[in-house]
């Protein structure tokens, strides 16, 4: 089985400056109680394409789980864990467009998690708004033959999932007021 997880969110600050706070959120300085979870980040390629503008970019993202359940800490015997995910990024400053992709690396065999986020100009005031959709899959391997079981990590895992988006989605905003000269950091 595998749950998933849309969220959509319109920020009140244009494309440039969302996308902008959103590359600095994990550097950002006052992010880390918000982003506690988040243990280590570092840039593995970056490339701009000088033809097209486009910026790919590829980083290495350690995350700690919160205390995990039960069943899981029996079955991989440990009560947290320490999980590397690979993101991947295209932005696209012609079109306005910034696309994030994440998949864990390890653990794989445990649990697959894919979140998809896009950036873009809202469509109702494109010059002053950006509209953000997140999408995230979450699927427990080994337990789905035991569904019920599978469904009750997969789902403890997705609310986990959306907290933390709403506290990455509460450091752009910061970050944004920063960058707008409104507030400091």
């Amino acid at each position: 089985m595998v749950l998933s997880y849309n969220q959509e969110h319109v920020y009140r600050h244009p494309w440039d400056r969302v996308t902008a706070a959103a590359w600095r959120k994990y550097t950002d300085p006052a992010a880390g109680a918000a982003l506690s979870h988040i243990a280590d980040v570092h840039t593995l390629s970056r490339q701009l394409d000088p033809g097209s503008g486009r910026l790919v970019s590829t980083r290495s993202i350690t995350v700690r789980s919160p205390l995990l359940p039960f069943p899981l800490r029996r079955l991989i015997g440990q009560d947290s864990v320490v999980c590397h995910c690979v993101e991947s990024s295209i932005v696209d400053a012609s079109t306005r467009s910034m696309d994030v992709v994440v998949k864990n690396v390890s653990l794989r065999g445990i649990i697959e998690v894919e979140e998809k986020a896009t950036y873009r100009p809202h469509p109702e005031r494109p010059s002053d708004w950006t509209a953000f959709r997140q999408e995230t899959s979450i699927r427990v391997k080994p337990l789905s033959a035991i569904a019920s079981l599978a469904e009750r990590i997969e789902r403890r895992c997705g609310e986990k999932f959306v907290q933390n988006s709403v506290k990455g989605r509460e450091v752009v905003e910061r970050i944004c007021k920063y960058l707008e000269g409104n507030e400091t950091m």
